[in-house]
């Protein structure tokens, strides 16, 4: 299946919009597995374990496994989803923006190395840097955009002077991904959910794009603004969700750090389940 195939499957096995991000960080493991970057794939495969029925994808980031030497353990890890969770698509968050061969070489990277079903990129080195990706048959790809964090103001907000109606550059970037960038039919756009009225205006220019939003959870983006904003679709009679726009909610910390204690893989499904939940209340009918 093509990713965007993959992500419909699991929205419908799953009744979800939530992204469960994979963060690890060692110095917030559970005892006796605090400090110890041997232990990265068994707290992440745990934390899968139990949230893989609520998810509509997984999120790895990819510093929290360099970081620590643990790209092998990152390999295991998408081979572990592959198990236990075969209709949930992975994201590689590595947010890659490079041209010609460099790019090429980052596809490899994403789709054969770690065997993931879509990357994060950024954009700002246009669309060469973007092209090679998008030769890969069902292989997704999302663009940032609008970002979560106070400093994507500093470009992503600034206007196009030089271009018709003078766009500020998300917008810009919203355009292009929607029209002719979008040669694969499996490009996304990256908007968080700490600016709604951002990502209802990208949804505007992009309505069919899957959005990836982070945010909701430890930054603090409400669930109900995100979805209200980003989602488009319509419920059937007994309240499933059937999306013509996907919104791919991330949450990370909330969910990996919901205890730090021995409980920490029952912790996070409740944490999931109850984000999960959230999103789906604030699904309009």
């Amino acid at each position: 299946m093509t990713f965007l195939e993959m992500l419909a499957a699991a929205e419908q096995r799953n009744q979800s919009q939530l992204c469960v991000g994979l963060d690890p960080d060692p110095a917030r493991f559970p005892q006796p597995w605090q400090g110890d970057a041997g232990r990265i794939y068994d707290f992440c495969a745990a934390i899968i374990d139990a949230t893989a029925d609520l998810a509509v994808a997984f999120k790895p980031q990819i510093a929290y496994f360099a970081a620590h030497r643990a790209e092998e353990q990152l390999e295991r890890l998408v081979q572990h989803v592959r198990a236990v969770a075969p209709q949930v698509p992975v994201i590689l968050d590595s947010k890659r923006g490079d041209i010609g061969s460099t790019a090429e070489q980052y596809a490899i990277e994403a789709f054969e190395r770690y065997g993931c079903d879509a990357v994060t990129l950024s954009p700002f080195m246009g669309f060469d840097s973007v092209e090679p990706y998008l030769r890969r048959h069902g292989k997704g790809a999302f663009l940032l955009c609008r970002t979560s964090n106070p400093g994507g103001n500093d470009l992503q907000a600034q206007p196009l002077r030089d271009v018709a109606g003078q766009p500020l550059l998300y917008e810009h970037i919203a355009s292009q991904a929607q029209g002719p960038w979008n040669l694969n039919g499996q490009l996304g756009l990256v908007v968080g959910a700490t600016y709604p009225q951002e990502l209802a205006r990208v949804r505007q220019l992009a309505p069919t794009l899957p959005l990836l939003i982070p945010g909701v959870g430890a930054q603090g983006g409400d669930a109900a603004a995100t979805i209200q904003a980003g989602w488009r679709g319509t419920r059937g009679a007994d309240g499933s969700i059937h999306s013509s726009g996907f919104a791919i909610v991330n949450s990370s910390r909330a969910i990996l750090y919901a205890s730090a204690g021995d409980d920490f893989a029952a912790a996070a499904r409740r944490e999931a389940e109850a984000t999960r939940q959230r999103l789906l209340d604030a699904t309009p009918a």
